[in-house]
Formats: C-alpha cells, structure tokens, sequence
C-alpha cells in the first residue's frame, strides 16, 4: 500500500465511545499515522472495504457487534485479514484474552492506557508490518525479473541449439554453414543484451532516460532473417508486408524484437505447416501495429479469455518447453509502453495476434 511521505501508516480506530475515539485520533495524528475512525463494528467493516489500513486499534467490548465479531467477519473475507489487530480493552480476564489471541488478534492494550505504552504497541506492529510488505514487494519484484530474464533468453538460446544441432548432425549444405554460424553468434549477443538490459535497467546505469524508438519495418525484416531456417524447418512459409520507410513505435528496438519473436515462436509451436502473415500496418490515430496471422487452428472462443493469463497454455507445443509466461509478459510489457497486445480470429480461419504501439514522438532516439 502506498503511503504519503507524511504519513507513517493508515490505522483504523473501532470504539463506540466517541470520546475514545477523540483522544486515540489526537495521539496517533501528532505521530503522523493517518487515522480512520469507526463507531462500531458494522461501520468498522464499511470503512475497511473502502480501503484497508495498515493495522486495526479494535475495541473488544462495543454493543451490537464486538470486537470477536467484527474479527471473525474480517477475517471470513477475500482476500483474507493480514494486517495486525490489537484489541484494545477495559477486561482484565485471563481467558478472554487467550480468546482474543486464538481469534487472531496480535497484542491488546487494557483501558485506561498510557499514551507512551500505546504509541509503543502501534509503533512496534506498524514497523513489523511494513517491513513485511516491503520485503514481499522485493521477492515479487525478483520472481518478475527471474521470469523475464528466463522467458527472454529462452528464444536467443532456442536459435543456438538448433544452429548446433544442425552443424553437429551435418544436417545443412556447405554453404548454408556461415549463415548457421552467424545465428549462434548473433544469438548469443541477443542473449547477452537482454541481461545487460535488464542489469542496467535496475541499476540506473546513465542516470536518465532517453525515449524509446524502435524501427518496425526493420523489426520486421529482422524476424523473417532469424527464423527463416526455423520456420522452413516447420513448413511454414512466410508474407511480409512492411509499413512505410521509417514507421517507429515508442519502444526500445530490443523490447519489440522479443515481443515479435514470441509470437513468431507461438506460431511455429502451435500452427507448423501454415503460412505466417507478419505485417506492419497502421492503427488507432497516433498507432502503428506489428500482426503476426497464421493459418492454424485458432484459438476457441471458450479458451481465448485465458491467453494472456499466466502460466497458461492452451495445449502442450511439440518441444515441450513453453512456460505459458510469453503472452502474458508480452501484454504487461506493451501496456507499460501505452499499447495494447489482443487476439482475433483471422478471416478466412487461423489465429491473428495484434501489438499496437504508439508512434515515437521527435524527441525518441531514433
């Protein structure tokens, strides 16, 4: 959850004696805590829908519903309550307590409190929690990175196994033998690239942006010269139709080649012994689309709204070594440069996928 740079953490007060809830709001507010107030339990739950706080200072004693009912309601939701709740209490009962720590709750206050005892308690959850959410944010952040470093090198290092594999098995005529060597060699700096992208992506490397701008007539050509000999070996014949000269997208050259070098690889899996349409072709006012159509099976109307899900694969390709990431990855990329990635029945039958990009402005680094 963001916070303002002013605030140390959002917490929602429950009490039904407004003269509590004055003097909690005071105490926490002059320490920087944004406070929301609640006069009971079903008021409480409003306010936790609205937004969810950072903690929850909950009287266990209120009329209607008390604190052991509005726990177990927050608690009954999805997502589920993972945010500490400390009870705060006039009741000195040992057994009443250990309820409240077996319903959940991770420390109490008794009433009357002390100022100093209460700003600890809050200050010590508050400090826990958003550690944990920041230590959270970075193993997500990492698995990202991870799955796209890995989905990334997956196309560069399929093109060096399969050049190997042909010179290995002296599967090629002699003259086609430097073209094969140049794609393991070219390969393997598209590799490299894509890691020292990513490293200087995360670390700032030059201190300031430049504008993306990537050519994609160019992208284009590049596409059909690296996987001719692959598509060949699929039986799928290649229709290339170029934008005008000079047509640029607002993303980096290196982006666009993996985004049309998975739907490229997509083909070869799942439409071998079809023809492929790459094509450069004008969209939306202001934006420029790569299509890649080929002449498959297509995609079910029931199975389409999975696509781009994660982890998804529709059927299992012929290689065996699709992660179900590609698409997925692909659309959180374009979106992140202001475009969009769908899927449409091609006419005349096959699957039909669509980038759409806007077009670089005059200050792209072109």
């Amino acid at each position: 959850m963001m916070h303002s740079e002013t605030t140390l953490g959002r917490i929602l007060v429950v009490d039904d004696q407004a003269a509590n809830l004055r003097v909690v709001s005071a105490l926490l507010t002059r320490e920087r805590y944004q406070v929301i107030t609640a006069a009971s339990g079903e008021e409480a739950l409003a306010r936790y829908a609205e937004a969810v706080p950072d903690m929850i200072l909950l009287d266990m004693m209120m009329p209607g519903m008390d604190g052991f009912e509005v726990l177990a309601a927050l608690r009954a939701q999805e997502p589920p309550l993972r945010i500490p709740v400390v009870f705060v209490t006039a009741a000195h009962d040992r057994d009443l307590l250990l309820r409240a720590f077996d319903a959940g709750v991770v420390d109490y206050v008794t009433k009357p409190f002390l100022p100093e005892e209460l700003l600890a308690r809050v200050n010590a959850h508050i400090g826990l929690k958003l550690t944990r959410d920041r230590l959270e944010r970075v193993a997500r952040e990492r698995e990202e990175l991870v799955n796209l470093v890995a989905h990334d090198l997956k196309n560069p290092l399929s093109s060096v196994l399969f050049a190997s594999d042909i010179l290995i098995n002296h599967g090629c005529k002699p003259e086609r033998i430097p073209r094969y060597l140049q794609m393991i060699h070219e390969s393997a700096d598209d590799a490299l690239g894509y890691i020292r992208h990513y490293l200087e992506s995360r670390a700032g490397a030059d201190g300031h942006r430049v504008r993306d701008c990537g050519d994609l007539g160019a992208t284009l050509e590049w596409l059909v010269d690296r996987y001719e000999f692959q598509l060949d070996a699929r039986g799928i014949a290649v229709e290339l139709a170029l934008p005008p000269a000079d047509t640029h997208v607002a993303i980096d050259t290196r982006v666009l080649r993996q985004l049309g070098e998975n739907l490229v690889t997509n083909a070869m899996k799942y439409a071998p012994g079809s023809e492929l349409l790459l094509a450069g072709r004008a969209g939306a006012p202001g934006y420029w689309q790569l299509v890649a159509a080929d002449r498959g099976p297509g995609i079910p109307p029931a199975q389409q709204r999975e696509l781009f899900k994660p982890f998804t694969r529709l059927q299992q390709p012929e290689d065996g070594i699709s992660s179900g990431l590609g698409l997925s990855l692909a659309k959180q990329i374009v979106a992140n440069a202001g475009g969009q990635l769908w899927y449409e029945d091609r006419e005349g039958g096959g699957a039909c996928f669509v980038i759409e990009l806007p077009e670089a402005d005059g200050d792209a680094d072109c």
